[in-house]
């Protein structure tokens, strides 16, 4: 069936995309993954490019675009390559609505032409050793300093994709103690410069899969961060956080199908070349049903995402419709990657080909964004139960 969701200008970027991919990433992938991060200076080539700036207001240096539509074509041009851009994601989907929406004329002026020519790399650190996803539960303290300067900040995260390489990290911490009739008051956003002194970024850790980007423990130790650098008002981060969840949880929706295509895509390739007993493995019945059977839910996959991609794009993607897409597409694309690695025997297993790296990246999406169990609560919630 003829895709839709997409117009000539998402086609012809694309293009762009696709052949970037090929020039830039492809080649010196292997040595990426070795390394396991994409180097500092790739990220200054994606802003040459205009892939950090599309939805950035032009008068900032951006291209002014409202559509996530965008950000999808990269994520399915990347996972057909069978490579990724590192911890750019982070950077552009879930650091940029922040900045878009909460931060002020001064702080727009200042952070967001460096964030599109990729001289100011971003993260954002929510998570904390031993809280998972209780965000309510965190430790982490900043202290209004007595002459109200600035916040003395102290305490660790961890799970920080794109801490390595960043140049400023929001960070959510608290600013007052939660309250007993509400855990989630008292939580604030700050825009941390990753040069200061105190802050310190720890293990850079040893992930299953997404081998390509980095992810560390993050430390702050008395360190201080002048209230202009504060996002949003004080003590609200915890609802900030919440209202782009939605746009998180349809990213990692639209990953998880590309993945899957991108799989079958493999396995279809693969099964022709390969031979046994004589005979190409694509013969056998058993391969034509298993690849039918792992079209058939990708089919299912790309409607539900184009739909919530529809939806968002006009403003009506619901954190429960955002939670049923991320659901269904994470726990499917699990599957037909399992049934793709195993039609290529031996070889699926070893990580020269691309099927082994995306059975270990796409395992993660079941986790973070909200875990599967958290996602059927929302919906279930949703039904009235």
């Amino acid at each position: 069936m003829r895709r839709t969701v997409f117009n000539e200008d998402h086609e012809a970027f694309r293009e762009t995309i696709r052949a970037f991919i090929a020039a830039e990433v492809v080649p010196v992938y292997d040595e990426w993954m070795q390394a396991g991060q994409a180097p500092r200076d790739f990220y200054k080539k994606l802003g040459e490019l205009g892939v950090f700036g599309i939805e950035v207001p032009e008068e900032y240096g951006g291209a002014g675009e409202t559509s996530f539509k965008f950000n999808a074509v990269i994520t399915e041009e990347c996972a057909r390559a069978g490579v990724s851009f590192g911890g750019s994601g982070v950077h552009t989907a879930l650091c940029l609505p922040y900045f878009l929406k909460y931060a002020t004329e001064e702080q727009k002026q200042r952070w967001l032409p460096p964030f599109v020519s990729g001289d100011m790399m971003t993260a954002i650190a929510m998570t904390e050793p031993g809280t998972g996803s209780d965000l309510a539960g965190m430790k982490t303290t900043a202290k209004l300093s007595a002459d109200g300067t600035h916040y003395v900040l102290n305490g660790a995260k961890t799970f920080i994709t794109g801490g390595v390489l960043a140049d400023r990290v929001i960070v959510c911490a608290r600013t007052a103690p939660p309250s007993p009739e509400d855990r989630r008051a008292g939580i604030t956003l700050l825009v941390v410069d990753t040069t200061s002194p105190g802050y310190a970024v720890g293990r850079k850790l040893d992930k299953l899969g997404l081998k390509t980007s980095d992810t560390a423990e993050l430390s702050f130790t008395d360190v201080e961060v002048p209230v202009e650098d504060r996002l949003g008002e004080e003590g609200k981060a915890f609802s900030y956080l919440g209202q782009n969840l939605p746009q998180e949880r349809l990213g990692i929706a639209v990953s998880a199908y590309a993945q899957a295509a991108a799989a079958v895509r493999f396995a279809t390739e693969y099964v022709q070349e390969r031979e046994v007993f004589g005979k190409s493995v694509a013969s056998f019945q058993n391969t034509k049903f298993v690849l039918a059977d792992c079209k058939t839910e990708v089919d299912a996959m790309q409607a539900v995402v184009d739909r919530a991609l529809d939806a968002h794009d006009a403003g009506e993607l619901t954190p429960a419709d955002a939670a049923s897409a991320k659901l269904f597409t994470t726990e499917r694309a699990a599957v037909v990657i399992d049934k793709c690695l195993q039609l290529h025997g031996g070889y699926g297993y070893m990580q020269e080909y691309p099927i082994s790296r995306l059975y270990a990246d796409t395992r993660v999406t079941r986790i973070y964004g909200g875990t599967s169990e958290v996602m059927r609560s929302i919906v279930a919630k949703s039904m009235g139960l």
